[in-house]
């Protein structure tokens, strides 16, 4: 019995014998347009499904602002910029997160979150889940949280009618990823959030490097979208410059062709993943994400 026990640690040493296991890797997610952290329904319902499938995991699940009511408004109201500086020091002081962690984002959460891999590198973020995200921004919403709601009715015609003035890009949040493919050169020059992390005036080589950091960054796209104007955007496509009919993937795109952020170096290496899921906007089944999201939470 003394002799196998002795030979306990030399079989480790060979790695014969299991050690430890190993703590799972932490999560953060962000939530979408008029949601909130912690939705029973929604990203509550998305945190108690990982805390499930990965016992032991860490999940945070970020709010913005003091309550649920002010998370949700912020998701309209709040400056982006402003958001990923808030999201930026809560992971830099969260002690659970100073190893690295995923992140996964859902619809507009899944641009913002690329915003903090860009720029904020500590602590790291391993792989960047984006389920619906907007990356070249949208030209319409065809339907938006609660079709009936005056809110939903009023951001729209915002949006058409300044959508880039100051006033609207540093108050409505949907506006600093509006992007208006008949206004290209509006859109550059006057987008504060959108247009700075797709790198349209000019080359942060800071950004291009954070974000090929990344072991993987995986685009979800729904295949039945009815919110999101275009649907490419959630695959980083877009229309073709000048009109509103024709769309292009992200190979196509100059952002790709000029390897302004360093996706072309990224997907020839393997680490872009681009999923497709049938459904409407956010309509996934259990399943579907057992199976085809939680492998790269592993």
């Amino acid at each position: 019995m003394a002799a196998l026990m002795a030979a306990v640690p030399v079989l480790a040493l060979l790695g014969l014998c299991p050690g430890p296991a190993a703590a799972a890797t932490p999560l953060v997610v962000w939530h979408g347009m008029g949601d909130s952290c912690c939705n029973p329904v929604s990203m509550g319902y998305i945190q108690k499904l990982v805390e499930k499938k990965i016992p032991g995991i860490y999940v945070l699940s970020l709010k913005i602002g003091s309550n649920l009511i002010q998370d949700m408004e912020n998701s309209f109201f709040m400056n982006v910029n402003a958001q990923v500086r808030e999201v930026c020091t809560q992971l830099a002081t969260d002690p659970q997160l100073q190893r690295g962690y995923n992140a996964m984002g859902f619809s507009q959460g899944g641009q913002f979150l690329r915003a903090v891999a860009q720029r904020c590198p500590a602590p790291p973020m391993l792989n960047l889940i984006s389920i619906g995200g907007q990356h070249q921004g949208v030209y319409g919403f065809p339907r938006c949280p609660g079709e009936s709601s005056h809110l939903c009715d009023w951001i729209r015609k915002t949006l058409d009618l300044g959508a880039y003035t100051k006033a609207v890009q540093e108050h409505l949040v949907q506006a600093e990823y509006w992007h208006d493919p008949l206004k290209e050169e509006d859109y550059r020059k006057n987008s504060i959030f959108l247009a700075d992390i797709n790198q349209e005036r000019g080359i942060n080589e800071t950004y291009k490097k954070n974000l090929m950091a990344l072991k993987k960054f995986v685009m979800v796209k729904f295949l039945n979208d009815t919110m999101v104007d275009p649907p490419i955007s959630e695959w980083f496509g877009f229309y073709k410059s000048g009109q509103a009919k024709e769309t292009i993937p992200l190979q196509e795109t100059s952002l790709y062709k000029e390897d302004r952020l360093g996706l072309q170096q990224m997907d020839k290496a393997g680490k872009l993943v681009f999923l497709g899921v049938k459904g409407d906007h956010l309509h996934f089944s259990e399943e579907w994400f057992d199976s085809t999201i939680l492998p790269f939470l592993q």
